[in-house]
C-alpha cells in the first residue's frame, strides 16, 4: 500500500481508502450483515488501508457505529473521516452533530470532518466558525468538504483554507477536470474520489443499461425515466456502455480486472490523494487494494482518456452525478 499526505496536515493516508456507506445497507446497497462489515474492515487493515470514510447520514449513523465498534482498539493506527449533513450546518448544529458522531465512533477526536453537501440557507462563515472551534478544541484534526463545485469552493476559500474536497470522480464521470481539479491543485486541497468505480459499472459486470439495478441507475448516465432518478435529462446510456466496452478491451489486453485498472487510472491523476472504494465483503477490499500497486504507462493512461473522451464531452462539466445541486 502507498500513502500520501492529507492536504497540508501531517496525516498520511492510504491511497486506497475504505468507503463505508454500504455498511448501512438500505435501498441502494440492499441488506448488509454486520459480520461481513466487521470482516471487511479487518481485511482492509490487513491490506495496509488506514483511511476509513463514513458519514452521519449513512443509515442515520449506523455506518459510524459499525466502524467505531470495530476500530476502537485500533484507533491510534487509523485515520477516520466522517461527514456532517447539510441539515446541521448552523453554528450549534455542527457542534451537536460532531458530539454525536464522536459517540458513535467511540473516539474523542475525528481526523477529518467534512461538510457533506453545501448548505443553501446557512452562510459558510457561520459553518466554518464552528469547524474552526472544533479544531481548536482538539475534537477534529482537520476539516474538508464534499461536493463543492467551482463557485462554492471559491467562496469558501475566501474564508478559510481546507484540507480536502470529496467529489465523484471516475473514468465515466470526469466533470471535475473542467475547473474543480485545477482549483484543488492550486490550493493544495486533496481530492478524495468517491464512486471511483461508478457504483459497479466499472467492474464490467453490467453488459447493458438494463442490467443495472434501479438503485444504481439514478445518475445522468441513465434515462430520466428510470425509477428513483432526480435529474431531468435523457441520459447517455449508449455512450456510457460504449465507453465501458472500450475500457474492458484495454483491461483485457493488459490482463487486469477493469475495476483495478479504473482505480489505478484515478491514482495517476494530479491532485488525487485517495480513492474511496466501497466494499461489503473482505474479498472486495482485498481486490481494491491491488490497484495501489498497478503502474500505468503514459500510453495506457492516454488510451483510457481517449476511451472516455466522448462521454466526458457529452456530460460536459456536470459534477453532481444525480442532480444539479453542485455549483
Amino acid at each position: 500500500m502507498k500513502y500520501k499526505k492529507l492536504g497540508s496536515t501531517d496525516m498520511e493516508v492510504s491511497v486506497v481508502a475504505l468507503g463505508c456507506w454500504a455498511f448501512a445497507g438500505g435501498g441502494t446497497w440492499g441488506d448488509q450483515d454486520d459480520a461481513d462489515s466487521v470482516a471487511t474492515i479487518h481485511a482492509a487493515l490487513d491490506e495496509g488501508i488506514n483511511f476509513f470514510d463514513t458519514a452521519e447520514g449513512y443509515g442515520n449513523g449506523y455506518s459510524e457505529e459499525i466502524l467505531g465498534k470495530t476500530l476502537e482498539c485500533k484507533r491510534q493506527d487509523v485515520i477516520i473521516a466522517t461527514k456532517v449533513s447539510g441539515s446541521n450546518m448552523t453554528k450549534e448544529g455542527i457542534i451537536k452533530a460532531c458530539e454525536e458522531s464522536l459517540k458513535r465512533l467511540r473516539t474523542d477526536y475525528i481526523d477529518l470532518y467534512q461538510i457533506h453537501w453545501p448548505s443553501r440557507s446557512v452562510p459558510f462563515e457561520e459553518t466554518m466558525e464552528s469547524m474552526i472551534r472544533l479544531k481548536e478544541q482538539g475534537k477534529i484534526r482537520g476539516f474538508g468538504v464534499c461536493n463543492f463545485g467551482e463557485k462554492d469552493l471559491t467562496e469558501l476559500l475566501k474564508i478559510t483554507p481546507i484540507e480536502t474536497n470529496q467529489m465523484a470522480y471516475n473514468l465515466l464521470w470526469r466533470g471535475i477536470e473542467y475547473k474543480i481539479k485545477d482549483i484543488c491543485v492550486e490550493y493544495n486541497i486533496g481530492i478524495l474520489c468517491y464512486s471511483p468505480i461508478a457504483q459497479g459499472l466499472l467492474t464490467g459486470k453490467f453488459q447493458t443499461a438494463d442490467d443495472v439495478p434501479d438503485g444504481r441507475a439514478r445518475t445522468w448516465h441513465f434515462s430520466k425515466n428510470r425509477p428513483q432518478t432526480r435529474h431531468v435529462g435523457e441520459g447517455c446510456e449508449k455512450e456510457t456502455f460504449e465507453a465501458i466496452d472500450r475500457i474492458r478491451e484495454i483491461a483485457d489486453d493488459l490482463q487486469v480486472p477493469m475495476a483495478d485498472l479504473s482505480l489505478a487510472w484515478l491514482l495517476h491523476q494530479e491532485g488525487v490523494t485517495s480513492v474511496l472504494a466501497g466494499g461489503r465483503k473482505p474479498e472486495q477490499v482485498i481486490q481494491n487494494a491491488k490497484a495501489a500497486e498497478l503502474k500505468l504507462t503514459s500510453d495506457i493512461i492516454e488510451k483510457l482518456n481517449e476511451a472516455t473522451q466522448q462521454l466526458k464531452e457529452v456530460l460536459g462539466g456536470k459534477t453532481d452525478m444525480w442532480d444539479d445541486r453542485i455549483r
